[in-house]
């Protein structure tokens, strides 16, 4: 026997330990557990992808000047007071607000008073005349004001002159300097003798003096005080100056009441925000009427509560999910290479994931190329908008399961798009649009180009929409708007056709599913094991690709899969590969099991069953390819090595049948049963001598009722109205194959007259077709439909 190729790499030896590794502590849980810690991971992964660049509010506290750190958008109307404007607006009104000075007339009669009275007391004590005694002055200026009065010996000319100066500068308007600013606008001068008598004063600092300039003036005018020496002035000086002080004086009580009355006439300015609109975006510079804006959504309840819109989204996605998962069980599909549910659960919700992480960075994109832009429309962040791969999950998920799943797919992606974007409804419709045109856009994917195609006319609708959501947001229709717009929809086609066509492979991969494309690929006779095949076992593989033929007939006939039949086919014999010679169809010379015992013939053929599984495992063969090998020939058993076993047996030995059975299972699928029928009826109508129609319905008719009787198609969905049909396809497609040819003149050969020489039965290889048999009846057909052809001694003529 002939040392078994490899048809495996060390990368690929090594990857397949590595995936064995990661997923061994899955193994460990049971699958309802399994499915449960995936669902949560689906949600866990999703939430924090929807939580938001864009917030309710704001959780930090911004100054005007300072940079936005997280765009803040409007989840709710919002009507609240503008409590800066407002503030701004009544303060305007309290600087408006005249301020209210008290006017005190009597203030120079008093110092004039106060003034005779110590120039009484000092002139009072010098009558006394009590040496004992020094005169002391009672009013500023000390010892120096009573030696300057005295000297004078107490003049009443120059009390008079005094008391005249001191009146004529202390009944004037006088203010105090620190009240010089507030008399620059109008004033209410209310006189405390009469407060009802009330007097506005426009320009009042052009019609008083201020306390400084008073004393000033009367400084002046007593150092020209006739009579008096300059240090006796000084004494003057020195005891005046202080009399004289502001008769015009702030009342602040009135004053802060009066401002506080015109403030509250001041209505609260109000303010309105949208919702979902943007108050500010990340990067933008706090002005005061943002600001505003933050302060009345705090005023109204909406500056953001960051752990309840984590609990509220968290909810919300797991309902999402509970949702997709209840649709996908309970979904109806007429789709042949559906997934289990759970896989196909798991498909979809991966791919809303990623879609999502897509979705968000796409938002950020656009809103960093918006904020880069000085000039309309390119600062608008909507029209980037546009170039988002929404369709990219639901044109995978359709490409690789069906319709219905990929529209469920679209949908969830144009929910998560609404939470996302800052204007969620527009962009919600828009997603959802596009997801439509990719899920039923695209035909049966049966190349690699349809993936293309799909991107494009994604595009074309995307362009379309993105026009119609402009004209219904009533945005100005620029030159520069329509091209930005459709520039960007053929830019979210072709995003969505390369992210799907990137998420292609990967998927077939990881959920074994299989598309039309993996399909052709896999009938690829450069493929190591194909080739393998045909070289080791050029019989085999004429006979794969003859019941590959079968089968895609069949299959075409009762609406089953035909490519999916055709690739099968090809594999399904391949683990004669190991032990080509012990199968008739690639034996030269005598048959080998000739000189082999029964049960070592049986275990030799049966084992290109196990063998093909191993294969099949070793190269990543798909799980729909590989069920075909032990599910062509079912549990069936090799009857006539069975009865040579039993008749070679010694006396008490016991024959186990189970040494002569495939080890299964049953066909499981109408593409399997209709592999088993077309493997049988290939193999019998290749033995015969004379294929004609009638040879041709008699054995496969006979094969038919075999497989039937022996139940090997109970497990299956076929019906007997499809098995009617499906016979009388192989019948049809094998007597297009053995055709009778017509006679070409000059090309035949001269008609024998004398009688034929007999031919050694078992030794006629007709036309290449390897052993035949002349009747119906003698070609070894066991009773389960099964053509043992192995179990006949005979020579083989070799080619």
């Amino acid at each position: 026997m002939a040392r078994r190729p490899r048809f495996t790499t060390p990368f690929s030896r090594g990857r397949d330990l590595l995936a064995q590794y990661v997923i061994r502590p899955f193994k460990i849980f049971k699958p309802g557990t399994r499915f449960l810690i995936g669902f949560g991971c689906l949600v866990v992964v999703t939430t924090p992808l929807l939580v938001g660049n864009y917030s309710s509010g704001f959780a930090e506290d911004y100054r005007e000047g300072d940079v936005i750190r997280g765009s803040v958008v409007a989840r709710a109307d919002i009507a609240g007071i503008d409590i800066s404007e407002t503030g701004r607006r009544r303060n305007a009104a309290r600087q408006a607000t005249r301020p209210i000075f008290n006017f005190d007339s009597t203030r120079g009669e008093t110092s004039t008073r106060s003034f005779r009275a110590a120039w009484d007391d000092l002139e009072h004590q010098a009558e006394l005349k009590k040496p004992e005694k020094a005169l002391t002055w009672s009013g500023e200026g000390g010892a120096a004001v009573s030696r300057a009065i005295i000297a004078h010996n107490f003049s009443d000319d120059d009390l008079n002159r005094l008391l005249k100066l001191i009146r004529e500068v202390a009944d004037k308007y006088i203010y105090d300097d620190t009240d010089a600013e507030r008399l620059n606008q109008e004033i209410v001068l209310v006189d405390v003798r009469n407060p009802s008598a009330q007097m506005i004063m426009p320009a009042p600092r052009t019609r008083m003096s201020s306390l400084s300039a008073a004393r000033q003036e009367l400084e002046l005018r007593l150092l020209s005080f006739p009579g008096w020496n300059p240090e006796q002035k000084a004494a003057l000086v020195a005891a005046i100056l202080p009399l004289i002080r502001p008769n015009v004086v702030l009342d602040q009580t009135a004053t802060a009441t009066a401002r506080e009355t015109e403030a509250n006439k001041i209505l609260p300015v109000t303010i309105s925000i949208k919702r979902t609109q943007v108050i500010a975006r990340e990067g933008d510079t706090v002005t005061p009427g943002m600001l505003a804006q933050f302060a009345a959504m705090k005023s109204t309840g909406h500056a953001g509560r960051p752990w309840h819109n984590l609990l509220g989204l968290l909810v919300i996605v797991l309902a999402v999910y509970w949702a997709v998962w209840k649709f996908t069980e309970h979904r109806s599909t007429a789709a042949a290479l559906s997934l289990s549910k759970p896989r196909a659960f798991a498909l979809v919700g991966s791919a809303i994931v990623v879609e999502t992480g897509l979705m968000r960075i796409g938002f950020a994109l656009a809103d960093s190329v918006a904020n880069g832009m000085k000039t309309a429309p390119f600062n608008d962040p909507t029209i980037w908008n546009f170039a988002i791969p929404f369709a990219a999950a639901a044109l995978l998920v359709v490409m690789l399961v069906d319709t219905q799943l990929a529209f469920l797919t679209g949908i969830v992606t144009a929910l998560f798009a609404g939470m996302l974007a800052p204007t969620g409804m527009l962009n919600a419709v828009y997603a959802m649009i596009s997801c439509a045109a990719a899920v039923y856009g695209i035909g049966r994917y049966r190349e690699r180009q349809s993936v293309t195609l799909a991107g494009l006319f994604v595009g074309a609708v995307n362009a379309v929409m993105a026009l119609a959501l402009i004209a219904y947001a009533e945005q100005p229709f620029t030159l520069n708007t329509i091209l930005l717009a459709i520039g960007c929809g053929f830019a979210g086609g072709l995003l969505t056709a390369i992210f799907a066509a990137g998420g292609l492979p990967i998927n077939e991969s990881l959920f074994g599913i299989l598309t039309d494309v993996k399909l052709l690929e896999l009938s690829n006779a450069d493929l190591p094991v194909l080739g393998q095949l045909a070289l080791r076992a050029p019989g085999t593989n004429q006979h794969s690709h003859a019941v590959g033929q079968l089968a895609e007939d069949a299959c075409r006939a009762v609406g089953a899969n035909p490519l999916l039949a055709r690739i099968g086919a090809l594999y399904h014999d391949i683990g004669k590969v190991a032990a080509p010679e012990y199968f008739v169809e690639n034996q030269q010379g005598e048959n080998p099991h000739d000189h082999m015992r029964p049960s070592q013939s049986a275990r030799i053929i049966t084992s290109h069953v196990t063998y093909g599984m191993k294969l099949a495992k070793e190269i990543s063969l798909p799980k729909k390819i590989a069920d075909f090998i032990p599910q062509h020939h079912g549990t069936r058993t090799l009857h006539f090595f069975l009865r040579k076993a039993q008749s070679l047996a010694k006396p008490g030995e016991i024959i186990d049948e189970k040494d002569f059975r495939y080890p299964g299972p049953k066909p499981q699928s109408k593409e399997a049963a209709i592999m088993m029928l077309a493997d049988s009826c290939e193999a019998a109508a290749r033995s015969l001598a004379r294929p004609d129609p009638e040879n041709i319905r008699a054995i496969v008719v006979k094969i038919v009722d075999a497989i039937i009787t022996d139940g090997q198609l109970d497990e299956c969905d076929l019906t007997l109205p499809e098995l009617t049909t499906i016979r009388e396809a192989v019948i049809s497609a094998l007597t297009a194959i053995y055709h009778s040819r017509i006679d070409y003149p000059g090309f035949n050969p001269p008609p024998v007259t004398g009688p034929l020489s007999m031919l050694p039965s078992g030794e006629l290889d007709s036309e290449g077709r390897g052993i035949s048999y002349s009747k119906v009846s003698d070609v070894p057909i066991n009773k389960a439909g099964e053509v043992e052809d192995e179990a006949i001694s005979r020579k083989v003529a070799k080619r």
